[in-house]
C-alpha cells in the first residue's frame, strides 16, 4: 500500500522511543535492544549499568530536551563482550634526517545492549 507523503509522517510517528546519552565524553543514540560500541568498560559481561546523563528523550510523540540533562531520565544497558579494534599504524618520518618511527595501536571497546529507557 502506498501512502501520500503527508500521511506517512503521521503513520510512522510514535513507533520508536530513543534517547541521546552521553557516556565517557561521547554521545550515542540509544534505542531499546540496540547494540552500541563504547570505549572499554571495566565491568563483567552481563552486568547492568544505569546511565543518567541523558541529553534528549523522544517517545515518538513528545521530545524532551535537557539543559544539559533530562531530569529523572535513565538508560539501562547490559555489558557485553570487550574487543580490540583493527590496528592503526602511525608512521613518523622527517626528510633528510634519517628519522623513521612506526608505532601500532589497537583501541579497546565494549559492546553494550540497551535494555530500558526510563523517563521520569
Amino acid at each position: 500500500m502506498v501512502y501520500p507523503l503527508h500521511t506517512t509522517a503521521v503513520f510512522f510517528r510514535g513507533l520508536n522511543m530513543y534517547a541521546l546519552v552521553e557516556y565517557k565524553g561521547k554521545q550515542y543514540k540509544a534505542e531499546k535492544d540496540a547494540l552500541l560500541t563504547v570505549d572499554k568498560i571495566d565491568a563483567q559481561k552481563g552486568d547492568k549499568i544505569e546511565i543518567d546523563s541523558v541529553l534528549l528523550v523522544s517517545d515518538g510523540d513528545k521530545v524532551s530536551v535537557g539543559t544539559p540533562y533530562v531530569k529523572g531520565a535513565k538508560v539501562t544497558v547490559e555489558v557485553g563482550d570487550t574487543f580490540k579494534d583493527d590496528k592503526v599504524i602511525v608512521y613518523k618520518y622527517k626528510s633528510k634526517k634519517d628519522y623513521h618511527r612506526t608505532i601500532g595501536h589497537r583501541e579497546q571497546y565494549t559492546k553494550v545492549v540497551v535494555k530500558d529507557i526510563v523517563v521520569a
